[in-house]
């Protein structure tokens, strides 16, 4: 019985060895992960300031902790565990999804740029209707569309995760990716607010008992910001657009080859290959934003003809 006893509280020993040696692993392998996807999380943080342009600057950095606690909360509630049994269960049913995700990506994408250059009476009444509702209302509309972005973007990251940790074991699986999860959230988010309080941070500078050479910075910065969240503003919808078309290609053999080759065929100028793979998911993304949004017109055309019909 006590030799029994001693086997089994050996056994003990030798496993949780054996799982302290393999949790040591788990910080190389978050960091291995969070570099696969830093191209998203530049992309992320691209595109998140443009929901707070132009509403209350004291509000900005409330909107900017709603939108976090929501990614955080889909990243690790929903997110992780779907991952993870998908993984298990249905890994297959993965990149379907995400492509849909890229669609979507691809024609909010596309709805930017057309509305920044069509003279379309639509747009003028979507103006008037924006007009008409409350600031609550409106950073209500806007918090909710970056989450619906950031939700792709985030499943994005964490499909990528989940394909770095698979040869793992399921607890090393699921811490790293709530560390993934959790300092991507952190990083993102706290690098936005950085970026959309910075007038704020230099218009400090420029006042009080500080030097001349810090008001001057202080007044430089003030000045820039707007500029500079514009110029983000844009980057924000290319990268909607290059990523959404991305996520779709990688999906297709045939596309995701000759992005390979495309790279390959470049790997000499490591920029140019960069930019080269950009441009062609932009654009890419533009057409598939255009066919979607086609799609989207037409069910709303049948879907209020069938319901005359019925009535």
């Amino acid at each position: 019985m006590a030799s029994g006893l001693f086997a089994l509280l050996d056994d003990i020993s030798a496993l949780v060895k054996v799982s302290a040696a393999s949790l040591d692993d788990v910080p190389a392998q978050v960091a291995k992960t969070t570099g696969k996807v830093s191209g998203i999380v530049i992309d992320d943080t691209a595109v998140t300031p443009k929901y707070v342009v132009g509403l209350d600057p004291s509000r900005e950095l409330s909107i900017i902790y709603q939108i976090a606690k929501k990614s955080l909360f889909n990243k690790l509630l929903i997110l992780t565990p779907a991952a993870l049994v998908l993984g298990y269960f249905a890994p297959w049913a993965i990149t379907p999804i995400l492509m849909l995700g890229g669609a979507y990506l691809c024609y909010e994408g596309y709805e930017k740029v057309h509305s920044m250059f069509s003279k379309h009476p639509e747009a003028h009444a979507e103006t008037e209707q924006l007009e008409t509702i409350t600031p609550e209302e409106l950073e209500q509309q806007r918090v909710a569309g970056a989450v619906r972005t950031d939700i792709i973007l985030s499943a994005e990251i964490m499909a990528i995760a989940y394909s770095q940790v698979t040869d793992q074991p399921i607890v090393n699986q699921i811490i790293v990716m709530l560390a993934v999860a959790v300092f991507i959230t952190v990083a993102v988010y706290g690098f936005v607010g950085l970026i959309v309080k910075a007038d704020d941070i230099g218009l400090h500078l420029a006042e009080g008992d500080n030097s001349a050479a810090t008001k001057s910075f202080g007044r430089g910065l003030v000045k820039f910001m707007p500029k500079f969240l514009s110029i983000l503003s844009y980057v924000g919808t290319a990268a909607m657009l290059w990523v959404g078309a991305e996520i779709i290609a990688h999906g297709i053999p045939f596309t995701a080859h000759l992005l390979h080759d495309l790279e390959v065929a470049l790997a000499s100028m490591p920029a140019v290959a960069w930019l080269a793979k950009v441009v062609a998911c932009g654009l890419g993304g533009l057409v598939i934003g255009f066919v979607v949004d086609q799609i989207v017109r037409l069910v709303k055309k049948v879907l209020p003809a069938k319901k005359e019909v019925a009535q």
